[in-house]
């Protein structure tokens, strides 16, 4: 498969009274196309520096990050990140909200309002679209954030820690949704979570992070069969994974 994004031996400090603090050391990381990769690890370690570091938020202080083959300088407009708070503008619609990076890049305004109806489908949001923020959940507002960041046809998606501050019955239930969501649009995801059950479910790749400074520790396949539903949560296969990825976090 054809790697979509790489960071090739990178590192990141950040500046402090006390000197330099390293939050990540001799990153190498490589993401296929079309492939759905889950970063953990322990808290503190680097997982939201080092997908900062991928959207061309932040520049690594060594290394370099590359894009279809060419270094990343700045933040793309092939690259879509959803935080995990989700910013929405609460005077705007879902469909504005979903509407205004489009306005900003001066899409023709008939393309852009089909581009919306578009994605608003995809996330399952359609009915709420002249609905506003304060009309909506957390798991729905995270579906609007997500929708806003497939709106301009990004290659490749990052997610830090986008379900963190729900419920565990609606982090759950937008698990399947991004599933089904992935499966759909066929988009290259990178996910930071602290959820070990989230990343084995959804990621075709787990990534672990050792303690600051954050280095590899462990890369390993999930072999779990797709299409995935909720009943693979209570499979055997799916419970070793779990744990051997919080022993490798240990």
């Amino acid at each position: 498969m054809t790697a979509i994004i790489q960071a090739l031996h990178v590192s990141k400090a950040y500046p402090t009274p006390r000197g330099a603090l390293s939050a990540l050391e001799d990153i190498t990381l490589t993401v296929a196309q079309g492939e759905f990769v889950c970063i953990v690890g322990p808290s503190g370690c680097g997982k939201s520096t080092l997908l900062r570091l991928l959207a061309g938020l932040l520049m690594p202080d060594h290394g370099q990050v590359y894009l279809q083959g060419r270094p990343l300088r700045g933040p793309s407009r092939t690259i879509g990140v959803v935080f995990q708070k989700a910013n929405l503008m609460p005077w705007r619609t879902v469909f504005d909200n979903v509407l205004l990076p489009l306005q900003v890049q001066r899409m023709p305004p008939a393309e852009a309002r089909a581009r919306v109806e578009q994605v608003l489908h995809l996330v399952d949001l359609t009915a709420f679209a002249h609905s506003y923020p304060r009309e909506l959940s957390g798991g729905m507002e995270q579906r609007v954030a997500i929708a806003r960041a497939l709106a301009h046809e990004p290659v490749i998606l990052l997610l830090d820690e986008p379900f963190g501050a729900l419920d565990a019955l609606t982090r759950e239930k937008l698990n399947l949704e991004l599933m089904r969501i992935w499966e759909a649009s066929h988009k290259t995801v990178v996910m930071v979570t602290h959820d070990i059950r989230e990343a084995v479910f959804l990621a075709d790749r787990v990534v672990v992070l050792t303690q600051r400074p954050g280095r590899v520790a462990w890369d390993v396949p999930v072999t779990l069969p797709r299409p995935r539903t909720a009943d693979v949560w209570y499979s055997d296969a799916f419970n070793q994974l779990a744990q051997q990825v919080r022993l490798a976090i240990r």
